[in-house]
């Protein structure tokens, strides 16, 4: 069965940093790209992050580019988020997902990132 667990999210202030990390199952992990997503309350999921599958090319939004840092690991089936100077309009929930699923049912509980002093 695919699985995405998400971990990692929390409150931190202004201008701080955490890492998410996301463990898939129930797919070949490293044949495929991955992604991070967000969603805040009466809005669509947003567009965070991508990772290629062996080259390991990432891909960032407007708002994460230059802050944020998306890594996989194909040994252990595992994707991170680095994300450093973090706002107030980075509060969200985060999932990641695969290429595969993006428009499927799979899709996991999501983490929850709050920024706020």
């Amino acid at each position: 069965q695919v699985k995405f667990v998400e971990s990692g999210g929390g409150l931190v202030q202004p201008g701080g940093s955490l890492t998410l990390s996301c463990a898939v199952s129930g797919f070949t992990f490293s044949n495929y790209p991955m992604y991070w997503f967000r969603q805040v309350p009466g809005k669509g999921r947003e567009f965070v992050a991508s990772i290629t599958s062996y080259e390991d090319i990432t891909n960032y939004s407007d708002s994460a580019k230059g802050r944020f840092s998306m890594s996989r690991n194909n040994f252990d089936d595992t994707v991170s988020l680095q994300m450093n100077d973090l706002k107030p309009e980075d509060t969200a929930v985060y999932y990641c997902n695969a290429s595969p699923f993006l428009n499927s049912n799979y899709w996991g509980q999501g983490t929850q990132v709050t920024v706020s002093s």
